[in-house]
């Protein structure tokens, strides 16, 4: 069997909810392009969120593996290009950790890029009417750590990898003013589309210009 590895991550920061983990579980066990998807939650704690993933990818070797995250202000599915080995705490995360200017892991590079095909994603989201972009900070706190740590872990294996945030749900954006919000069907559905083309799309490097 083939899999796809879905991660997101338990509620933070006051909030009741987190959009990553209800969008991971809603596609666990689904099919998608030949693959399983498994859907894995990781605890908003610097250093055993990585633990989780490294016991999950020994565990189910997947082919493709996305991390999801929350990232309250943002408007759209914001597909990461670019991981930094820096963990830098604007807030304690679950565990009351909060590193300042310390490697996410010592000794490795500096960045690590995603190997997803991160502008065929966002294309083909947009094509089917879902709002996307490719972003370039995925910030310093637990969400880079992982997308760091992801990529460190899969470096070289032709596997491909990558971290997508995404945006609050409309029931967390009531008690925020001002801030977007989508819905979970909505974000669901968008999901299934960027998992596939994840699983199956090639890199064209085409509308460099347009894609931001």
């Amino acid at each position: 069997m083939k899999y796809i590895l879905l991660t997101g991550f338990e509620p933070f920061d006051g909030e009741p909810i987190n959009p990553s983990w209800e969008l991971a579980r809603a596609l666990h066990g689904a099919q998608i392009d030949g693959h399983e998807v498994v859907a894995v939650r990781l605890p908003c704690v610097f250093g055993e969120s990585l633990d989780v993933m490294r016991g999950a990818i020994r565990r189910f070797n997947p082919e493709v593996a996305i991390a999801l995250g929350q990232a309250g202000g943002c408007t759209d599915f914001s597909v990461e290009r670019v991981a930094i080995n820096i963990d830098d705490a604007r807030i304690p995360d679950n565990a009351g950790r909060a590193p300042i200017d310390t490697p996410v892991v010592p000794g490795a590079p500096a960045a690590h890029f995603s190997t997803l095909p991160i502008k065929a994603i966002v294309a083909g989201l947009r094509a089917q009417g879902y709002p996307a972009s490719v972003s370039l900070s995925a910030g310093t706190f637990v969400c880079n750590h992982v997308f760091f740590g992801l990529q460190h872990e899969l470096a070289g294996t032709g596997r491909r990898s990558g971290f997508i945030h995404i945006p609050y749900l409309p029931q967390q954006a009531a008690k925020h003013s001002g801030t977007a919000s989508l819905p979970l069907s909505y974000l669901i559905e968008g999901l299934r589309v960027a998992v596939a083309l994840a699983a199956s799309a090639q890199e064209t490097h085409q509308g460099e210009g347009q894609l931001h």
